[in-house]
């Protein structure tokens, strides 16, 4: 199980302990030992788009670790105070600065082992001209012959682009949710 370092309880700063909460809960929490006040950890949220452009989809080289020149979609980790959509739009802004137009959620896919919820919208995109972030090395539109599946950084992005591609050729873009273990 994927834990936070929690040492000490962030109201009293006593002694943190993984164990069972006295309120009944069946599942192992970080719990204080002297105020009992139970510190949740909870997944962490990475939004982001499938930007399309006719055929082709848009994809990022990474200019950051983890991955550093690897091809991904725009995505990266939510922030408070916005909802998955805005976060997506801003993700995409900031990596590809592309033009588009936001439509539905394409896919959920949970990764427990890192404790993450990836979730990707469909974007049309308004103009094949970029303006790259510093996070990203590279913009680059892509059929799907064209993709290079070898240097994609991440499964999430492998299999929602192998979703997109399969619904594209479908002639019907359905919501996929799906777990990666």
């Amino acid at each position: 199980m994927l834990r936070a370092p929690i040492q000490h309880c962030r109201h009293c700063g006593s002694k943190v302990t993984y164990q069972l909460p006295d309120d009944g809960d069946t599942r192992e929490r970080a719990v204080c030992t002297d105020c009992k006040t139970i510190h949740y950890e909870n997944p962490l949220n990475v939004v982001g788009t499938v930007p399309h452009w006719g055929d082709k989809v848009l994809l990022c080289k990474r200019n950051i670790e983890p991955r550093w020149g690897k091809w991904t979609l725009p995505a990266g980790f939510m922030e408070l105070n916005e909802t998955t959509s805005e976060g997506a739009a801003r993700e995409t802004v900031e990596e590809a600065g592309a033009l588009f137009e936001l439509q539905n959620l394409f896919s959920l896919i949970n990764v427990p082992r890192v404790g993450q919820v990836h979730l990707f919208y469909r974007a049309r995109l308004l103009s094949d001209t970029f303006d790259p972030g510093f996070e990203t090395l590279e913009t680059r539109l892509f059929t799907e012959h064209e993709i290079p599946w070898d240097d994609i950084a991440f499964r999430t992005v492998r299999a929602t682009l192998e979703m997109y591609f399969a619904d594209r050729r479908a002639g019907n873009y359905q919501f996929h949710a799906i777990d990666i273990t």
